[in-house]
C-alpha cells in the first residue's frame, strides 16, 4: 500500500507541475532538476517527459491496485481456510 501511496503523490505533484508549465509563456526560461543541478531545457520537452511519466505512473497505480486486490483476496480465502480448519465440523460426541 505504501507503493501506492507514493505513486499517487508523484501523480499529483506532476499533475500540478504540467499545469503550472501550462501557466508558462512558451518562451519562458525553463529548468529541470538533475540531481543536485538545474539544467535549462525546452518547455515542450519538459511538459512531454512529464506526461510520458504521468502515464507510466498511472499504469503502475492501476498494476498495485490489481496486486493490492488479489492478495486481500487471498488473505480472507486463508483466513476462511483457517477458521474452516479450526472449527470442528460437527460437536464432539459426550
Amino acid at each position: 500500500m505504501g507503493q501506492k501511496q507514493q505513486v499517487e503523490m508523484e501523480q499529483t505533484e506532476i499533475e500540478q507541475t504540467i499545469t503550472e508549465l501550462q501557466k508558462t509563456a512558451n518562451d519562458a526560461v525553463i529548468y529541470k532538476a538533475i540531481g543536485s543541478l538545474l539544467v535549462k531545457a525546452e518547455k515542450a520537452k519538459i511538459t512531454e517527459e512529464l506526461v510520458e511519466r504521468k502515464e507510466l505512473l498511472s499504469t503502475r497505480s492501476t498494476v498495485l491496485a490489481r496486486q493490492e486486490e488479489r492478495l486481500r483476496s487471498q488473505a480472507k480465502e486463508v483466513q476462511t481456510k483457517l477458521q474452516e480448519d479450526l472449527n470442528p465440523v460437527s460437536p464432539p460426541s459426550p
